[in-house]
């Protein structure tokens, strides 16, 4: 499944929309028009006119908003020689003024229009680098389903400093996921450091203990840089993450929390949040808080499923500001027995709707099921089929 950010609000479609919104300065031409045809001569409303090719200029373009102004024009005009004539001195101000109001809101429809392209052009550059970043899990990883979803807690954003991957190994799946301190570009790019290094490493270190090194080594790199860029030095820069092994042919999971959330497992109708009795110290703070990478082992049989996540899952609030209880809402849908993807899709839109539709951080969300056979595998073979010997005639009489 792809990350997702937010689901969009439901809105009419676009033609529908633009065709409303073009609708309400036309109607406002002819209304103030006939009005002022109508109202005793003392009485001017021309000046109304004005707000047609300003109103049209903040959502239409440039050659629309010209257009709208000129019909003004046109029908400021029309109420001149039906009131006195076009050189009257009070109505040839007033087309004067509509004019020169109605070249500034083409030049600002102008304005507006090259930068919602240039904001859809770095939209599309998003999305591609978002892609090449963070690229969707797979859905199977040999007898693993997998589902993922991200949500951005900035509009427009498309990827922060939460990160997932997964990687296959010759006896399993590898599973990261991680949040990097801060937000903006500079958590983006600790996110990237953590996700190369466990995308070149996590097929080829022969344990946790080796590829948690490696990812640490990532983000030491940097973190010296930053604070050789950092005049008082007290900014740090860190990931916490969790790592995990989970083998094809053993029902468990092996993992490394390296200051993270701990993931929850939902076995037999039941959520049993799995805390590591040894916690080591996130990406980039070893040299600060030094302790042993301590490798766990818990339980993870056919058809149970782990839900991964990182803290703006559980720190999302509600209008009364209580944080969201990721536990209490899984325990309600355990024993419904949905797969990653539909779990995930309920948690999502609960989630929303609890914070509102804004959560406070970024959130990522990642599910993975055991099922009872790895479909890399292929069908199981045929049974060879018994033929029964052939009777042997009795021999003739002599």
């Amino acid at each position: 499944m792809c990350p997702l950010r937010r689901d969009p609000v439901p809105r009419p479609p676009r033609r529908a929309r633009r065709r409303f919104l073009l609708a309400v300065p036309f109607a406002l031409i002819a209304a103030v028009t006939v009005v002022d045809l109508l109202v005793p001569p003392e009485v001017h409303l021309g000046p109304f006119l004005i707000a047609a090719p300003a109103v049209t200029a903040s959502f239409a373009g440039a050659r629309m908003t010209a257009f709208v102004g000129a019909v003004a024009v046109l029908a400021q005009a029309v109420v001149a020689v039906a009131r006195t004539s076009v050189t009257d001195l009070n109505h040839t101000y007033q087309i004067v003024a509509l004019v020169l109001i109605s070249v500034i809101a083409t030049f600002f429809a102008h304005l507006r229009e090259r930068d919602e392209g240039r904001m859809a052009r770095l939209r599309s550059i998003a999305h591609a680098a978002q892609s090449v970043v963070l690229p969707p899990l797979p859905e199977r990883a040999g007898p693993l389903r997998i589902a993922s979803v991200y949500l951005a807690a900035e509009e427009e954003a498309q990827m922060g400093g939460d990160l997932y991957a997964a990687a296959r190994t010759a006896s399993g799946t590898r599973l990261l996921i991680g949040d990097a301190r801060g937000k903006g570009l500079d958590a983006v790019s600790e996110a990237s450091l953590v996700l190369g290094a466990f995308r070149v490493t996590a097929r080829r270190e022969p344990g946790l203990p080796e590829l948690v090194g490696r990812l640490e080594a990532a983000v030491g790199s940097a973190e010296r840089n930053h604070r050789a860029g950092d005049a008082d030095g007290t900014d740090e820069a860190f990931v916490t993450a969790l790592v995990l092994d989970v083998p094809d042919r053993e029902p468990l999971v092996r993992l490394v929390n390296c200051g993270h959330p701990p993931p929850l497992l939902l076995s037999g109708g039941r959520v049993i949040p799995l805390a590591s009795a040894g916690t080591s110290p996130p990406l980039g703070l070893s040299d600060v808080l030094a302790a042993d990478v301590t490798v766990e082992t818990f339980p993870f049989a056919v058809g149970d499923v782990l839900l991964l996540h990182t803290d703006g899952v559980t720190e999302a609030r509600d209008r009364s500001r209580a944080f969201y209880p990721l536990v209490e809402r899984l325990a309600a849908w355990a024993s419904d027995g949905d797969e990653p993807s539909a779990l995930l899709d309920r948690l999502r839109a609960d989630l929303q709707a609890y914070a509102g539709g804004h959560l406070g951080d970024d959130a990522a969300l990642v599910a993975v099921q055991r099922t009872a056979r790895d479909p890399d595998q292929g069908p199981p073979a045929p049974r060879p089929a018994v033929i029964p010997p052939r009777p042997v005639p009795p021999p003739p009489p002599s």
